[in-house]
Order: structure tokens, then C-alpha cells, then sequence
């Protein structure tokens, strides 16, 4: 026998699920605080993106940064720091000159009775007024450093120093190295003059004496180059 069942029997089995409200809309004070902890984020964010842009400026400023407080780089510092020592990067050229000056004195000085304590005494101020740029006056101790590779030229350290900042095409730097090798020549020449010169006649020592101050025009040639060089 079948058995229909009515309909308020299937509801009463079977009652139906009870529907799940919305959540209320946010109240206006909810809204207000909602609003402003997305204002905070966005704050927090735009400082650390400003923060990092700012980082690389202070480790590099701009150009016009660093020329409006008065930063120089280290290249500037150290041209800077050889004009102060200048003195000292000229003082051979100096000490040379002097040399020159002396041995000029002593060839003119007038007395005809001139001996080889004379000559000895004029041969050894011009060696020593070619800083060891003459290889042919150098002693054995200074040869062999040379010959092993150091550099005994004092005039061609004097070079190297006021030129280190330049580059190695720089017409300044070039010109400096020409008027070292002339002042280098010219030594060489004045030397074998004075070794082969009969000092104790008056005509052979206005001879030397001519080459020698040839040889002081070179050097002061050679100074302006490295005063160039040095930006003085």
C-alpha cells in the first residue's frame, strides 16, 4: 500500500534552513577609523620610498651640490697638496742651479795661476750638479741601481712627481719630459767640455764657463716645465 505523505508531514520532516543575514553596513566611526589606518599605510610608504631615494645622495652629491658647499674630489685635493709642497718638488733644480752658479764663480774668478786642485774642484760641483742624470757621471753605487732598474735621475723623479696627475698625452706632462731630456744634453755636453778642457788656460775656461751658463738657461727651461706641470 502506497503512502502519500501531505505536505506538512515532508515540512515537519524536512524544516527548511534558516537564511544567513548580511553583516550590518560599517557604522560612520568605523568608516572614520577604516579611512585612517589606510592613510597611515600610505604615509609609511611614502617615507621609506623617500628615504631610499634619498640614500645615494649622501654617499654621492650631485655636481651642483658638491660645488655649492665646496666639495673637491681627491684629484683636486692632491693638486692642491703638490702646489703646497712645490718648495720641495723644486728644491734639486734649485740645489743644482746653485751648484751651476758656483763652479761659474770659481772659473771666473780671475787669477791666472789655475791647478788641478782647480779643476778637480770644478769637475766634481758639475757632477754633482747633474743630480745623476749624466750616466757617464755617475759613481759604481749609482750605476748599479741604475742597472737594476731603479731610477736614479733626480731631475727625471722630479718629473714624474709633478706630472703624476696628468695624463700621459698631456702637452704640459710632453713638454716638461722635452726639456728634461734637452737639460740632460745639455749637461753631457758641459761635462765633456770641462774633461777635456785645458782649465788653466783663460780661453778654455771662458769655454766651459759659456756651457755652463747654457746649461743653467736649460734648467731654468726645465723649471717652467715642471712649475707648469704643478700649476704654479
Amino acid at each position: 500500500m502506497c503512502l502519500i505523505a501531505s505536505s506538512s508531514a515532508v515540512a515537519a520532516a524536512f524544516p527548511p534552513k534558516p537564511l544567513i543575514s548580511p553583516p550590518p553596513p560599517p557604522s560612520n566611526d568605523q568608516n572614520h577609523k577604516l579611512r585612517r589606518f589606510r592613510i597611515n599605510i600610505f604615509r609609511r610608504e611614502a617615507i621609506a620610498v623617500s628615504f631610499l631615494a634619498l640614500v645615494p645622495s649622501l654617499h654621492q652629491p650631485s655636481p651642483a651640490i658638491a660645488f655649492s658647499i665646496g666639495i673637491s674630489g681627491p684629484k683636486d685635493w692632491l693638486r692642491e697638496q703638490k702646489k703646497k709642497s712645490s718648495r720641495f718638488v723644486l728644491a734639486p733644480i734649485d740645489a743644482s742651479r746653485n751648484t751651476l752658479r758656483a763652479a761659474y764663480l770659481l772659473l771666473t774668478k780671475g787669477d791666472s795661476d789655475y791647478g788641478d786642485k782647480d779643476l778637480e774642484e770644478v769637475q766634481r760641483l758639475l757632477r754633482s750638479a747633474t743630480m745623476d742624470c749624466v750616466p757617464q757621471e755617475r759613481n759604481s753605487f749609482v750605476t748599479f741601481q741604475a742597472k737594476t732598474g731603479v731610477e736614479v735621475c733626480t731631475f727625471r723623479l722630479v718629473v714624474k712627481n709633478a706630472s703624476s696627475l696628468l695624463d700621459d698625452n698631456d702637452p704640459i706632462k710632453l713638454e716638461a719630459e722635452a726639456s728634461l731630456r734637452d737639460l740632460v744634453r745639455s749637461f753631457t755636453s758641459l761635462n765633456a767640455v770641462a774633461n777635456d778642457t785645458d782649465i788653466q788656460l783663460p780661453s778654455s775656461r771662458q769655454k766651459v764657463a759659456d756651457a755652463l751658463m747654457d746649461t743653467i738657461s736649460s734648467l731654468n727651461k726645465f723649471e717652467q716645465g715642471v712649475m707648469d706641470c704643478l700649476e704654479i
